[in-house]
């Protein structure tokens, strides 16, 4: 590949599967830590920024606090420079980093929606039903159909329940994670980058793949994760394809 200059890389999937690094993931990343303006990007709400990245440095992970970029930021941000509240369709831990912006009044300016886990029921789906009949706005941290889990099958992830509440409450969500668009923008603004001299390396075609080539990046698909060969079959055409991101240096060899 010509001219990258800048590699944002989906983690879960990508890096590591359930607690185990990807093989060959971590000696990647050292290898091109220097070389290229790096961000780790990820649509992984069930845990705050900071144990994700204690995650990958417990790993061998040589990454930067500064370089990772996660939707339950993104969302957290929106509602704190907002000034509002949030009832919350999250994690235990995720909502405890929301701190006072988390509530359970349906009279409040926002719900937020992740990947809750266990906590997706019938009592949390109607409170946020609710505050959005009054009027609040829906916020999905993520909306991807599905993630490999630890046992190495696939599990629901957010995207249903949204699409649930939407429906429900004839709204639409704003979508801050990856496919966004302006998700993608700050990542490259933080490197001082424009998309030509950037790629996306994922494992989801949708969210990972498709959503960098509308913000003008390219974008590298890994066989890992939650990679299925019918991805390969649809609408979407990575403009590379690598069994996993320790083949990334070879791919990228041409630029050096």
């Amino acid at each position: 590949m010509k001219n990258v200059k800048g590699i944002l890389f989906d983690i879960g999937g990508v890096l590591y599967v359930g607690e185990s690094p990807v093989p060959g993931a971590v000696e990647t990343i050292a290898a091109l830590q220097g070389r290229y303006q790096m961000r780790f990007v990820t649509n992984s709400t069930r845990r705050p920024p900071a144990t994700i990245y204690g995650k990958l440095r417990r790993m061998g992970f040589p990454v930067e606090e500064r370089q990772l970029f996660t939707a339950l930021g993104a969302a957290r941000q929106i509602v704190e420079e907002a000034g509002g509240r949030a009832v919350t369709i999250l994690t235990e831990e995720a909502e405890k980093y929301f701190g006072p912006l988390h509530c359970i009044d349906t009279a409040s300016p926002f719900v937020v929606v992740g990947d809750a886990g266990e906590n997706f029921n019938y009592l949390r789906l109607n409170r946020a039903f609710r505050t959005l009949m009054n009027g609040a706005k829906l916020i999905a941290a993520a909306r991807n159909r599905y993630f490999k889990d630890a046992d190495g099958e696939l599990s629901m992830d957010a995207g249903g329940f949204v699409t649930a509440l939407e429906y429900a409450a004839g709204v639409k969500a704003t979508v801050v994670g990856k496919p966004s668009p302006e998700f993608f923008r700050q990542a490259l603004r933080s490197m001082g980058l424009p998309p030509e001299e950037v790629i996306m390396v994922g494992d989801d075609i949708e969210s990972d793949i498709a959503g960098a080539q509308a913000a003008g990046l390219r974008a590298v698909l890994v066989r890992t994760g939650k990679f299925r060969p019918v991805d390969l079959e649809g609408a979407v055409f990575p403009d590379a394809v690598i069994d996993s991101v320790a083949d990334l240096p070879e791919l990228l060899e041409g630029d050096s």
